[in-house]
C-alpha cells in the first residue's frame, strides 16, 4: 500500500504535488469513492479514478543521452528554448521523463532521464554517493597547487563544498587557458563554474564526461540510448538505503 499521491505520479498522470492538489478538489476516487485525505493509502489493485478516468502503473524508463550546448535541462523553457525533451526519439514522448539533476545551457555531456521520481530524488539527493565527473576549459593558467585548494573544499556564499578529486589536463600561457577535470559526489546550481571562479579562473567550456560509471561513448550530441538493467542496478547500489528512500 502506497498514499494515493505517489500511486498517481507512479501512473505518470502528474507529479505528486499535482496529485495532491487533485485529491484535495475531490477529483480522484478509489474503488468509487471520492477521496481528499493527502495521507490515504491504496494499491494499484484498486480502481482508481481521476476525474472518471482510470490510471494504471506507467513503464519506467531509464535514458542516457548526451546533451549538447545550447539546450535547456528542463521540461519547458517560458523564452522557447529548446529543451532535452525535444530531442527525444518519438517513442519515449508519451513518457512523463524528467532529467535527473541539471546540466547548464551551455554545458554538455552525459545526462540521465526518467520517470521514476524516486530513482531520480535519490541520485540527486544527500544518500547518494555517486561520482560526476567533468571536464573544464577555464580563462587563465590553472596551477595543480589552486587544484588542490578546490580538492579540500572551498566556501562559496554560505556554502563550503565537499572533498573532491581534480586533475590538470592542460595549462597554457601561450593560449591563456587552461584544461582540468573534477570529479564531484554532490551538485550545486552551478557549482563548477562558482568553484573555479573563486580561484579567478572563469569557465569556458564545460563537459560532463562521466555520471557514475556511465560515459556518452557511442552517442552522437543529443542522441539518447536506455540504460541497461546491470547499469540501473550499480546506480543503485551507489544510493544509501535506496529502498527506504522515499521523498514526500
Amino acid at each position: 500500500m502506497e498514499r494515493l499521491q505517489k500511486l498517481i505520479a507512479k501512473s505518470g498522470y502528474c507529479s505528486r504535488r499535482k496529485a495532491e492538489e487533485l485529491i484535495k478538489k475531490g477529483k480522484v476516487a478509489v474503488n468509487g469513492k471520492i477521496i481528499t485525505e493527502i495521507g490515504y493509502k491504496a494499491s494499484f489493485r484498486d480502481l482508481i479514478t481521476i476525474e472518471g478516468v482510470p490510471i494504471f502503473p506507467e513503464e519506467k524508463v531509464y535514458l542516457l543521452m548526451n546533451k549538447p550546448r545550447s539546450v535547456i535541462t528542463s521540461t519547458a523553457d517560458e523564452k522557447g528554448r529548446k529543451t532535452v525533451l525535444d530531442l527525444l526519439p518519438e517513442k519515449y514522448r508519451r513518457y512523463r521523463l524528467y532529467p535527473v539533476g541539471r546540466l547548464d545551457y551551455d554545458a554538455k555531456g552525459v545526462l540521465l532521464l526518467t520517470n521514476d521520481g524516486d530513482f531520480m530524488n535519490a541520485l540527486v539527493g544527500p544518500r547518494s554517493d555517486v561520482e560526476k565527473e567533468y571536464l573544464v576549459r577555464v580563462e587563465g593558467v590553472l596551477s595543480r597547487k589552486q587544484l588542490k585548494t578546490l580538492e579540500k573544499g572551498i566556501q562559496l556564499g554560505d556554502y563550503r563544498t565537499l572533498p573532491c578529486k581534480t586533475y590538470l589536463r592542460e595549462a597554457s600561457t601561450k593560449k591563456n587557458s587552461s584544461l582540468a577535470g573534477i570529479i564531484l559526489k554532490e551538485g550545486k546550481y552551478h557549482q563548477v563554474k562558482e568553484m573555479f571562479a573563486a580561484l579567478g579562473h572563469p569557465v569556458k567550456r564545460l563537459t560532463r564526461i562521466r555520471f557514475g560509471e556511465l560515459t556518452a561513448e557511442g552517442l552522437q550530441a543529443g542522441e539518447v540510448r536506455e540504460l541497461k538493467p546491470h547499469e540501473i542496478k550499480k546506480l543503485l547500489g551507489k544510493i544509501k538505503t535506496y529502498q527506504m528512500y522515499d521523498c514526500k
